[in-house]
């Protein structure tokens, strides 16, 4: 893949629940429609409020044929309203990077103590 879409969520905290109801949805449905799905994350520690989804896609073509499949696919259309009526995504915004050859993806090395 050589663009990764960042997505970065800012949340209600108190909505952590139907967020992740909501990322699992795009689970199915970014695959479906020509997305590699690198995952979505939860805050965890710190900040409560900023969730991401990141997707990566081979041309900004191609996420423009995916950004098209998104609007006539049924469940992503449902995966949206769902947000919109329970208003659990206060802020989002998107960012494209590539990926730096030969720094993607580096298993640990085994380390002796």
């Amino acid at each position: 893949m050589t663009l990764t879409c960042f997505i970065r969520y800012q949340i209600d905290p108190f909505q952590r629940d139907a967020f992740k109801e909501y990322a699992e949805g795009w689970g199915r449905i970014i695959p479906r429609c020509g997305g590699h799905l690198v995952g979505y994350f939860l805050p965890h520690e710190g900040t409560s409020d900023i969730a991401w989804g990141l997707i990566a896609f081979a041309s900004l073509a191609a996420y423009e044929t995916y950004r098209a499949r998104l609007k006539t696919d049924p469940e992503s259309v449902a995966n949206f309203r769902m947000a919109q009526t329970k208003r659990f995504i206060l802020r989002e915004e998107r960012a494209f990077a590539e990926v730096v050859d030969g720094t993607f993806c580096i298993p640990p090395q085994h380390v002796t103590l």
